[in-house]
């Protein structure tokens, strides 16, 4: 969200300081300085009369709450402010425009001048001098404020208050299941489809994300633990840039020092994530703690990853069993994944469903461990091969789950050779009319045969008789050989 910041500063040396700091903000944009009371209620005045009459000429039906979508988010009052005293400038200015957020700059920051300008509307005090990220941590504030008072005050969607960032927590149903695979994929794909993406790694203990990744940083979540008001530098400072385009949260290379991370930390942390990012990937890894319990309480999306076995399925069902007892989350708002599926495997997607209660992906990720071995080996998952069929599964299930727009378009829409099989063997299209294990025809194929159903995306684990049924051979042939992926 870009914010509009007008400041009205009559020093002029005040003046160039406050300039050239909001210059460093991210997202800010700031308007030429006012030096005077009377010149920043008549730019205020004359921004809500434009925004009015430019709302009007466009649909005549719009209210009055339109006009507030031209005037700036916050604005910024220096002390020494003329001729109205700065509190009696506040103070019109809340009653006037109360879609904007006034921050008072002041040398005396004390309780009594702090009491007195939230009485005045205010929406922060900064002190003098003036510090980045004092300044900026206030503004945000004022901004985010702002943006829900013109929500309520009908403005529109594109002023919606953040955060506005997609949570969504990975969480395994016991060690090795491929939490951390799962979490990493599903970023790549999010960041693929030209979204902004943080991937925070709160497997405490034993995080893996950076080994994956071939990082080394020095920094870590827990230098985000102990501070009160995370504001943008320090984020910045503590979130390693990776050069695929994901911004990384890592966890502590000393494990014990993850126990400094509480609930209350976590959720500050997730809370500044999910305003700097589009999409918030969580690692929680398979042990609960206070601060993975909190990012799954508060998900959009939480993903249980387990795996087809008697093993995995129960600790899986523990897990939900947990969650419910401890109020985090209900086994129904839960989403499982099933990885490593293979066709012959007792224990199919149905069967977890009802052992666990909770919903489960229709995008099922096939066991291919040949396939991720040279990228685990090497640390840089980043370089899985397109044709994978387990980065295909996992970005289709990126798609299934919202983070990127159409997961069918990048496997290449309607190609059965886009589809692979839960063996990883490719498909044949099969010509109506054709003799089993004649190939593929001229014609087109059925869509029961080639697989390429419209709009949902990958399918995996289609069973035998489907394509029998229609009066093909089908996809697997019952007599022919078996190999697995």
């Amino acid at each position: 969200m870009t914010i509009r910041i007008l400041p009205a500063i009559g020093d002029p040396d005040a003046a160039r300081a406050v300039s050239s700091l909001l210059n460093q903000l991210p997202d800010a944009e700031p308007a030429p300085t006012v030096a005077d009371s009377a010149a920043l209620l008549d730019a205020l005045a004359g921004a809500a009369a434009q925004g009015a009459a430019a709302s009007s000429a466009a649909s005549p039906a719009a209210g009055p709450p339109s006009a507030v979508e031209a005037l700036p988010e916050v604005v910024l009052v220096h002390e020494r402010i003329g001729p109205t005293p700065a509190l009696e400038l506040i103070r019109e200015v809340a009653l006037r425009f109360p879609a904007v957020g006034v921050v008072l700059i002041t040398a005396d920051a004390g309780p009594a001048l702090f009491s007195a300008a939230m009485d005045a509307g205010a929406r922060g005090v900064v002190g003098l001098p003036l510090g980045y990220d004092e300044l900026a941590a206030r503004v945000q504030a004022a901004a985010q404020w702002s943006a829900g008072v013109r929500v309520h005050l009908g403005a529109g969607p594109e002023t919606a208050p953040g955060p506005a960032g997609t949570l969504v927590t990975v969480t395994g149903a016991k060690g090795g299941v491929g939490t951390t695979v799962t979490a990493v994929q599903l970023a790549l794909a999010a960041r693929a489809a030209g979204r902004s993406v943080a991937l925070l790694d709160l497997d405490l203990q034993s995080g893996d994300v950076a080994s994956y990744l071939d990082v080394q940083f020095r920094r870590s979540v827990v230098d985000l633990a102990g501070i009160a008001d995370i504001s943008v530098r320090v984020l910045q400072d503590a979130v390693h840039d990776h050069h695929t385009g994901l911004g990384l949260l890592l966890a502590p290379e000393e494990g014990e020092r993850g126990e400094e991370v509480d609930d209350r930390a976590a959720r500050q942390i997730i809370g500044a994530l999910r305003s700097r990012y589009e999409v918030v990937l969580v690692d929680c890894g398979s042990q609960m703690q206070s601060a993975n319990a909190a990012a799954v309480e508060l998900a959009d999306v939480a993903l249980l990853v387990t795996t087809p076995d008697v093993v995995s399925v129960r600790a899986a069902k523990r897990q939900v069993r947990l969650w419910d007892r401890l109020q985090i989350r209900q086994a129904e708002d839960t989403t499982t994944v099933v990885n490593r599926l293979t066709r012959n495997t007792e224990i199919q997607p149905p069967l977890v469903a009802k052992a666990t209660g909770t919903q489960v992906a229709r995008t099922h990720v096939p066991a291919a461990f040949k396939e991720l071995q040279p990228c685990v080996d090497a640390g840089r998952m980043q370089d899985l091969d397109g044709k994978s069929t387990v980065r295909q599964a996992l970005w289709a299930l990126a798609g299934e789950l919202g983070l990127v727009e159409s997961p069918s378009v990048r496997q290449g829409r309607g190609s059965h050779r886009a589809r692979p099989t839960l063996t990883g063997r490719k498909r044949k299209a099969i010509t109506p009319g054709a003799a089993p294990g004649s190939g593929p025809g001229q014609g087109p194929a059925s869509g029961s045969a080639s697989g390429a159903g419209s709009g949902s995306g990958i399918r995996f684990g289609a069973r035998r008789g489907s394509a029998a049924a229609a009066g093909g051979s089908g996809p697997f042939d019952p007599a022919g050989p078996y190999e697995e992926g």
